[in-house]
């Protein structure tokens, strides 16, 4: 299994799809780097040469930022959000949907399985003994 970003990337499928295993890389960035690299896209990943695999790297880490260094970046994009208490940062802070989606029916996702429903207001009398 090729090694690349600190990422097993999967044998048996072409090298396009493979590349989207890393996180920060989607199908389109998979095919630029595939594209500078001159690897033909639709090849499986174990039919790559040492030096192909290598020119992959060599390209990735170079020229992006992906799994660590992203995922810190993105952290301290939220955590900045949460200390200036700006709106999506309050919204993180509640657990709450951050682009603008509506709450009252379909957050279940980000809020949870959690169904709050409003009751009369009375508690029902204690059962006879």
């Amino acid at each position: 299994m090729p090694r690349i970003a600190g990422v097993n990337i999967p044998e048996k499928k072409q090298v396009l799809i493979s590349l989207t295993y890393i996180y920060g890389i989607g199908r389109n960035l998979a095919k630029e780097v595939v594209d500078k690299a001159g690897i033909d896209p639709f090849k499986k990943t174990n039919e790559l040469t040492e030096k192909e695999v290598a020119r992959l790297k060599n390209i990735i880490e170079s020229d992006y930022k992906v799994e660590g260094q992203l995922r810190r970046e993105v952290l301290a994009n939220i955590k900045r959000l949460k200390e200036i208490k700006c709106h999506r940062g309050i919204r993180h802070l509640k657990g709450l949907p951050v682009r603008g989606q509506k709450t009252r029916k379909n957050s279940r996702t980000i809020r949870g399985n959690v169904k709050k429903t409003v009751g009369s207001g009375r508690k029902a009398p204690p059962a006879p003994k």
